[in-house]
């Protein structure tokens, strides 16, 4: 078992998630939805980038009188640093058609998701890009752009009915929980109690969930579910959830977090509660790669945002463009540890 962690680690990790992620870019992905929902952020996201924010709204019937696109996008979470990586991937070749791309963030809920998808139809856009906060809660929405004649175009996470879909890009996230299965497996032989932090709401994470505990399953390693719990893809909740678990079942040998930002937040609740299971999450963050040696975050089944982004916003412009594109992309998962992590650095995405 890998040593304890070091508080002065864990703060960082912390304050790198939490506080809007990934350093400048966190901004972008945080401050474009205040022009949909009031809130602190609004003061700010007219500062700080006029360009791309809530005057980018008003300067969208110029732009597409001039032959420029207006471009819609939503995911379920804007301050996650997965998603301000994708939606700067995505940014930067919509730009690079001269097109303009206007982002909302719905913090993880249906209804705003709904909302907000509304409004990108009043603005008049040309196609959308899209990753649910509920696959099937985003139904009604789906139906809206559809009746607008919007194409569509799906990331990362499914939508319930995917016909709805012109393409959809994403990780094989069963893939990703798997190998995180099946690492714990061949490390802990005799197997032991264990904890899942998922989020069922999640396409993306569900598929992992179902990988992971398949893999223990085939291993022929007993592993008991001692608790689990909706921890909604956050990292404060995650910690929340975890806390509370880990006070009931405190000798589980892993958690397993359907993300990096919950796993982050499990593995903040283990410190606190002088615990030390090894911790999987899903993604390959810079925060979860940085923490891989020498301290119990065990593994994450990594996945590229970058390439995310990039593939669908370039599958929908050859789809305009009038070429046949491919109706399902995946795209490549795999397992980093302290055996790989330095293969792909800690400062960045892969």
């Amino acid at each position: 078992m890998k040593k304890k962690l070091v508080s002065a680690v864990l703060c960082t990790a912390m304050l790198t998630t939490i506080l809007a992620g990934c350093g400048g870019e966190a901004a972008p992905a945080a401050t474009e939805p205040a022009a949909e929902a009031p809130a602190a952020e609004e003061a700010p996201a007219a500062e700080e980038a006029p360009a791309a924010e809530e005057p980018a709204a008003e300067e969208e019937a110029p732009a597409a009188s001039e032959g420029g696109r207006v471009i819609g996008y939503t995911c379920m979470d804007g301050t996650n640093p997965f998603f301000v990586a994708l939606e700067g991937a995505i940014r930067e070749v919509v730009e690079s058609h001269g097109d303009t791309l206007v982002s909302m963030d719905p913090a993880n809920d249906s209804n705003t998701q709904i909302d907000q998808i509304e409004d990108l139809i009043s603005r008049d856009i040309d196609l959308i890009f899209v990753n649910p906060v509920d696959a099937d809660g985003i139904i009604p929405a789906l139906d809206m752009l559809k009746d607008a004649d919007i194409p569509m175009f799906g990331f990362d996470t499914q939508v319930g009915d995917m016909s709805y879909l012109v393409s959809y890009a994403g990780s094989d996230n069963y893939n990703a929980g798997y190998v995180c299965g099946k690492d714990l497996a061949e490390k802990c032989p005799d197997g032991g109690d264990i904890l899942v932090l998922d989020s069922p709401t999640m396409q993306s994470v569900t598929d992992r969930t179902n990988g992971f505990l398949a893999a223990l399953e085939e291993s022929g390693v007993t592993f008991n579910i001692a608790g689990q719990q909706d921890a909604q893809g956050n990292q404060q909740l995650g910690n929340e959830k975890a806390t509370d678990l880990l006070t009931a079942s405190p000798d589980v040998v892993a958690i397993f977090g359907g993300n990096d930002p919950t796993a982050l937040g499990a593995y903040a609740a283990a410190d606190a509660a002088g615990v030390t299971p090894m911790i999987y999450g899903v993604d390959g963050s810079p925060d979860v790669k940085a923490l891989l040696k020498d301290t119990i975050m065990e593994g994450t089944g990594a996945q590229s945002p970058i390439s995310i982004g990039k593939t669908i916003a370039e599958t929908a412009y050859q789809w305009l463009d009038g070429e046949t594109v491919e109706e399902f992309i995946p795209i490549e998962t795999f397992l980093i540890t302290a055996d790989n992590v330095d293969e792909f650095g800690t400062d960045g995405w892969q």
